[in-house]
Formats: C-alpha cells, structure tokens, sequence
C-alpha cells in the first residue's frame, strides 16, 4: 500500500483588470468636433474548476450481526454504505505521476456499558467496485482479514489503514465516478464477552500531486 500523504489545497485566484481614465484638462475654447472611440474586450469564461470529491451514502451506521462462526471464533458481517468518488478535474490539469487513495482506519471496539473492548485488528473488509472503469485506472483496495484468519488467504491485518478505492500511479488515466462498498467481517474470540460495542469507521481521501 502507497503511504497516504496530506490532502492539498488548491488554491485559485482571480486576475482583476481595471480600467483607468485620465483626467484631461478643459480647453481653454470650445471644442470644434467630438469624436468617439468604441472601447470593446472579450472576457472568455474560465469555467468551474474541477474537483478531487468524497461522498458517503445517508446511512444509520452498520450493524454486523453473526454469521459463520465456528469454533475458532465468533463471526460478524455486515455491508458498508455506498461510497462515490468523482473526480471533475481535466486530464490536462493534472499532474503527471499524482494519485489518490480512499484509506479506511477502524477504531476499537468499545463495550457501550464500559469495560474492556478489542482491537480494530479483528475487523477485516472486501472492497468492492459497483460502477465500470473506462481504462481500469481505478480499482478496489485489495481485501484483509481479521487477525484472526478467515481461511481466505487475505492478509491477517485488520483495519488499520487499508485502502477501500485507489486509482493508479497516474490520476489523469481517467477521470469520472466511481462507487465502491465493502463486505465487513469481525471475527473475535470465541469466548469474547456478551455485550454491545461500536466502533467507528473513517474514510479518508488523499490526493497526492
């Protein structure tokens, strides 16, 4: 996984013409004629500038329930919200080489009544892509499993900073709309205590130019 870097800021700025009229100093005599001269500019429109954007859709939080557990561990799933991310900018205002990734950081899981949680290292996710890419520029994070293992062969990492959608080494590739959720699956200790405990997931977008 790419190392997530600060998100910048681009800033746009506007260039003022004005328009000054010297002062001209009354003949001493009445002016002979009058003759005008026609003062005409053509102001081209800039346009809107275009945007690196992430939106989550409405939602109440997710609830996992339990569902394959076995004897090695209590199963949980569940499905994240609808996650879009559109990119408006032009190709050519990119810059060559920039990239940007969605990075998702659970926190621990805490019991709602107090005491001791676990980790976010038990909780692992699929990411899937809901919308077709033009080039395959833009592709799902690949998926991770609780420490725990699944038996799927994902890496036993949890979510601690795993990437959800990322586009390739080149941003400019494509640009569009994309959707992406993910299959999240908690698999704890078999003998974890009874209880209700929340968690909180952050999506972060960053922009490397």
């Amino acid at each position: 996984m790419r190392p997530p870097t600060t998100t910048r800021l681009i800033a746009a700025s506007a260039l003022g013409l004005a328009l000054a009229a010297a002062a001209v100093a009354p003949a001493s005599a009445d002016p002979a004629g009058d003759a005008g001269i026609d003062v005409n500019v053509t102001i081209d429109d800039t346009g809107t500038p275009g945007r690196l954007s992430m939106t989550v859709a409405a939602n109440n939080g997710v609830t996992l329930t339990e569902n394959g557990s076995d004897a090695a561990a209590r199963q949980f799933t569940g499905v994240t919200p609808t996650v879009t991310i559109t990119d408006t900018r032009r190709p050519q205002d990119i810059p060559a080489g920039s990239f940007w990734a969605v990075v998702g950081q659970a926190s621990e899981f805490t019991p709602t009544g107090g005491g001791t949680g676990f980790g976010s290292e038990h909780l692992g996710w699929k990411p899937r892509l809901l919308t077709g890419t033009t080039t395959g520029a833009v592709a799902p994070g690949e998926p991770v499993s609780s420490v725990i293992s699944d038996g799927t062969g994902a890496p036993a990492v949890g979510l601690r900073g795993q990437e959800l959608l990322v586009s390739t080494a080149n941003a400019a590739d494509e640009t569009g709309s994309w959707d992406v959720n993910a299959d999240l699956v908690l698999r704890t200790p078999a003998d974890v205590r009874a209880g209700q405990y929340r968690s909180t997931l952050t999506l972060s977008l960053f922009d490397q130019s």
